[in-house]
């Protein structure tokens, strides 16, 4: 089983990470269970790393596996939050390592396929890798590092409004997406999300503005790919399936954030309660969904998968 577990499911990880945050405020229980599962799915990927590295080595030569692999550090990011109960402040060296790894990888894909820049070969998992660094401003706040959570964020939404004309053109003018790399449509809605989250999170001096553009740039991404949804939900089962996972729920916890903000500042929004309701039940069918499809494919004979190549 091991061996056949796909880089992707980080993207899992990364979900259930996240999740348990989006429903924090409903149950410490739920939230702590999602944990667990997030937890798991990582020692999982670990043992797959240390027992199978050859497999690994090769499956990051593939830009779409190596930019969704990205999701694997900014999950130890966020798990990092979950274990500082247990260990207190030493949870920030967890944190720490989840920074090095994505600034690793960002690093590692840079010259592997940037540097041998192929417009056809650009996919949203370029989100992931660029804009993914924003989930430390996300967690900043939780390890006092506001600091590296500020830097953090101006990095990612820079990088986020570049690639969004960078992506957008290449879907546009080469329209030619093979069947496994169509789910991945739906990491769309998750950068601007993060950055939104991201901001709110760590960046003291707060412009509304600023608040309101990307906030209103999310939603409408989000309603986009909530359109194409159902069509990527009747293909077949593809590791890709992971982006049904954390791009929904970062939409869901930026516009929450969104709508705690703008109570503070005495903006009584009430029907962003219903949209952001509506999101966070989304996300939570979402990722049980995914999180299903993934172990009927990692058990025998189930389910049969195509890496894109």
């Amino acid at each position: 089983m091991l061996k056949k577990i796909p880089l992707p499911i980080a993207g899992v990880m990364l979900g259930f990470v996240a999740l348990g945050n989006l429903l924090q405020s409903y149950s410490e229980s739920i939230r702590l269970a999602c944990g667990i599962i997030s937890l798991i799915l990582g020692l999982l990927l670990i043992c797959k790393i240390t027992i199978y590295p050859s497999i690994v080595k090769d499956d990051m030569k593939n830009p779409i596996i190596a930019g969704a692999f990205a999701t694997f550090p900014m999950a130890i990011m966020l798990l990092s939050t979950y274990i500082k109960p247990f260990i207190g402040e030493n949870a920030v060296f967890i944190w720490y390592l989840g920074i090095i790894l994505h600034i690793i990888l960002i690093v590692y894909f840079t010259i592997k396929f940037i540097l041998k820049f192929n417009i056809k070969k650009v996919f949203t998992p370029y989100f992931i890798v660029y804009v993914g660094l924003a989930t430390s401003s996300v967690s900043a706040p939780i390890f006092q590092k506001t600091n590296i959570g500020t830097a953090a964020f101006w990095f990612a939404f820079s990088l986020c409004m570049i690639l969004l004309v960078v992506i957008t053109y290449r879907y546009i003018k080469h329209k030619e997406i093979p069947n496994p790399a169509q789910p991945l449509f739906c990491i769309y809605t998750a950068p601007v999300s993060l950055c939104l989250a991201g901001y709110i999170q760590s960046v003291q001096i707060k412009s509304l503005l600023m608040i309101g553009f990307l906030a209103i740039l999310s939603f409408i991404i989000y309603i986009i790919v909530l359109f194409k949804l159902p069509k990527y939900l009747k293909m077949p089962f593809f590791p890709s399936y992971s982006a049904f996972t954390f791009p929904f729920v970062i939409s869901a916890i930026g516009m929450k954030m969104t709508m705690a903000y703008l109570t503070n500042m005495g903006y009584n929004m009430v029907f962003l309660k219903y949209i952001v309701l509506l999101q966070t039940i989304i996300a939570t069918l979402l990722v049980i969904y995914t999180l299903y499809r993934f172990i009927l494919f990692l058990v025998p004979e189930k389910e049969n998968y195509s890496i894109v190549q």
